[in-house]
């Protein structure tokens, strides 16, 4: 069993932190083995379905429509993330991609619309996408290019194309973001429910990545929505997707982090086991020097991540600051730590069907989805000086 260190032992879990995480570690090193791979879409599918019997999905929508919470306990969400990405990188990716495609619904949809699509995510019967980012409007929101305008009196039409969208191709609805134009930049989007089978969607393109993951390009023509299936406000959407990404952007921390966990449990085994020079690599003190930079950025990822997680959890409006500096820090570390352990393996960590290959992969794109590092150090730098002015004001 890859192991959590004595981080449930921190102040910031209660007992029911503890028992999910106990009993998901435990399903997952008895289910996730015996899930397909290869193809990617019914791997996801199978992961999808298997955490929806489990009941584990039920962390990922409130209580009312047969969730764990009354609201997101993103400690938990964390938790999950962190024990199967340690596992399984796609499992981990199925489980998020279910709360990051409804938890703009959870957030602003009406009574109707969690009725009618929460309940089947808990249960793991459908799944989710989240259509946010376009060619040229990845980091930059504003720049948006899709449109939806009124189509009778009950009616929207999007036209457009979402590209990089995580479950394309498999999700049985999109919460996608568009152009309304109630004002200018960021204030005139909206959000809206759009439904896989909805006239007018298409997947134009399938896209490969290094760690793959059901991934495609969507195309909007003409396509005809209920106006009932706003989510908020006309020109609410940007509020509701970072408000959205408030929540999981801690959570993509928390991958990294169950990443960084297995690579160094593989760099443990592997400075164990490994004989040469007459001992194991483990004597030499520049691959104990490797163990104990990991050991450290581990440690210090996990405590921004719960941080941000317990801050949140405890009613904290936004948390923009905290979970920047999680998903910046946990990521980069998690990349460093995983490049250590793979040198550790020497030839073997380059070869394929070797966990530090796959996770040399895995991390990667954690680096740049839901706020690119890059994107991470503007937030975090505004917010300094935001504080900043205010002490001396």
């Amino acid at each position: 069993m890859i192991s959590l260190g004595d981080t449930l032992d921190w102040p910031f879990f209660a007992t029911h932190h503890r028992e999910h995480a106990q009993a998901l570690a435990a399903w997952a090193d008895a289910t996730l083995n015996t899930l397909p791979h290869g193809d990617v879409d019914a791997a996801c599918r199978a992961r999808v379905a298997a955490l929806g019997k489990a009941g584990f999905l039920r962390a990922c929508v409130p209580s009312a429509y047969g969730g764990l919470h009354a609201g997101f306990d993103v400690r938990t969400l964390c938790l999950t993330r962190e024990i199967l990405a340690a596992r399984d990188g796609l499992a981990d990716f199925a489980f998020a991609m279910q709360g990051l495609g409804t938890g703009s619904i959870t957030l602003a949809g009406s009574e109707a619309l969690k009725q009618r699509y929460l309940p089947a995510i808990a249960r793991g019967e459908t799944i989710a996408g989240f259509a946010l980012s376009e060619k040229e409007a990845g980091s930059d929101v504003a720049a948006m290019a899709t449109t939806a305008v009124p189509d009778g009196n009950d009616h929207i039409r999007i036209d457009g194309n979402k590209t990089w969208i995580s479950n394309g191709g498999i999700a049985d609805h999109y919460v996608v973001f568009a152009r309304t134009g109630e004002a200018p930049g960021a204030k005139g989007l909206s959000a809206f429910v759009v439904d896989a089978d909805t006239p007018g969607l298409s997947v134009t393109e399938r896209i490969e990545v290094i760690a793959p993951h059901p991934l495609a390009t969507l195309h909007f023509d003409g396509c005809r929505v209920p106006v009932a299936n706003r989510l908020g406000g006309p020109g609410e959407g940007f509020r509701i997707a970072m408000a959205t990404l408030d929540i999981f952007r801690s959570t993509v921390g928390a991958a990294a982090l169950g990443f960084a966990r297995r690579a160094q449990h593989e760099a443990l085994e592997r400075a164990t086991n490994r004989k040469l020079f007459g001992g194991v690599l483990g004597d030499l003190q520049l691959a104990q020097a490797a163990l104990a930079e990991n050991e450290a950025e581990i440690e210090a990822a996990a405590l921004l991540v719960y941080r941000a997680a317990w801050t949140k959890d405890r009613g904290a409006a936004r948390v923009t600051r905290e979970a920047a500096l999680a998903k910046m820090v946990a990521t980069e570390n998690a990349q460093r730590v995983i490049d250590r352990a793979l040198q550790l393996h020497g030839g073997l960590g380059v070869t394929k069907g070797v966990k530090v290959e796959e996770l040399y992969r895995e991390i990667r794109a954690l680096r740049i989805y839901e706020g690119a590092t890059d994107v991470q150090k503007i937030v975090i730098a505004r917010e300094a000086l935001k504080a900043h002015a205010g002490r001396k004001g």
